[in-house]
């Protein structure tokens, strides 16, 4: 596991256990010392410790933007008016009084849901790759907060997209398929199942607070069933392709990579045990990987629906077929060089003796 895997579950898990005991431990009135120092405790707890954590285990390790920090304070504060007692709960009052706002988002989410539905599945009509690759390319030069907005955006006509077989008619072909469990029908299933299960839950549980919140919370969950599905047709069909000049990797519909050729500096086929290496970033399921890509620059990986960011200098995968993406990849060199393949495709030594860095590279296609 890597590690900024590991310190997001981490912070995960002890965010869960502070608001939990929170909620058990947590007087009701401030009467007697030790319902004061309880509080005192709670709020150190809520406000520095978690803030903190969130700090060092999602800012710093994670390399996320410093103004996420509002996330925890806002979950803090929520979490200090369910459970403080009243006499301090009160001063959090705020929070009580959003909800009438947050129905209100809620409702304008809805509208917005089928605003850009329409809008999405007209735009993405004539689309031949992922509407993710195109937003990315139009917004690769601007700043992190319009990327990251751009590819939120971009999710809701990537779904649809990848979800209706006739709107990725024109899809380029895959060179080859990553080995991803989300790519079986059983996970697809299971998916579906717990989405269901989760929308009915959440339903149940705000139904006693506001009948229209729990209303419109299950509809949307329930209509993350349209990227279940994308995400299993994303990852059986196009987990790997080229477009543009790119190679662009699915790892699931939750994160990909947009990587261009020419930075590929060097394609290994061999056996990479990933305990070995537990901070790289791997793609597929299993001990091991088959490929190595090495890259002249840092490349990003955009994870959590493009709003988790990583540099990378080198990715592993556990492919269907490895020698395709090296045969792929040294045709395209071939093809930019002017360089002819023989006929089993191997390039290698008249590709080392290019001049431009560009398309140099070296392959290897054994272990």
């Amino acid at each position: 596991m890597r590690r900024s895997v590991k310190f997001r579950l981490i912070f995960l898990i002890s965010t869960i256990v502070s608001y939990s005991l929170g909620f058990q431990f947590l007087p009701e009135s401030l009467d007697g010392d030790l319902n004061l120092r309880l509080v005192i405790g709670f709020s150190v707890l809520y406000f520095i410790l978690l803030p903190l954590s969130y700090w060092f285990c999602i800012i710093k390790v994670g390399e996320q933007k410093l103004w996420k920090m509002l996330l925890i304070f806002s979950l803090s504060s929520l979490m200090a008016r369910l459970s403080f007692p009243a006499e301090i709960a009160g001063y959090f009052e705020f929070i009580a009084w959003l909800r009438y706002p947050i129905i209100a988002v809620l409702l304008a989410i809805q509208l917005f849901l089928m605003v850009s539905i329409v809008k999405g599945l007209w735009q993405a009509r004539n689309l031949s790759g992922d509407p993710r690759v195109h937003i990315l390319e139009t917004f690769q030069e601007q700043d992190d907060k319009k990327r990251s907005l751009a590819l939120v955006m971009a999710s809701e006509p990537a779904s649809w997209y990848y979800a209706i077989p006739y709107l990725s008619r024109n899809h380029v072909p895959a060179i080859t398929a990553l080995k991803l469990r989300s790519s079986s029908l059983w996970c697809w299933f299971m998916l579906i199942l717990g989405t269901l299960a989760t929308s009915s839950l959440a339903y149940f549980v705000i139904e006693p607070w506001s009948q229209l919140a729990a209303i419109i919370v299950a509809s949307i969950i329930s209509y993350s069933l349209v990227m279940v599905t994308a995400n299993y047709r994303l990852s059986r069909h196009y987990s790997l392709y080229s477009q543009h000049d790119n190679l662009i990797i699915n790892n699931s519909v939750w994160g990909f990579m947009s990587i261009k050729l020419t930075d590929i500096a060097d394609i290994e086929i061999g056996e990479y045990f990933r305990k070995e290496n537990k901070e790289g970033l791997h793609f597929g399921y299993g001990a091991s990987s088959n490929i190595k890509l090495s890259f002249h620059q840092p490349q990003t990986y955009f994870g959590g629906l493009g709003q988790l960011t990583e540099q990378v200098d080198s990715i592993d995968m556990q492919l269907a077929d490895p020698q395709a993406l090296v045969e792929y990849f040294q045709q395209y060199i071939a093809n930019q060089s002017g360089v002819p393949l023989s006929v089993d495709g191997s390039t290698t030594q008249e590709l080392q003796a290019c001049d431009s860095p560009a398309i140099s590279a070296e392959l290897s296609s054994g272990s």
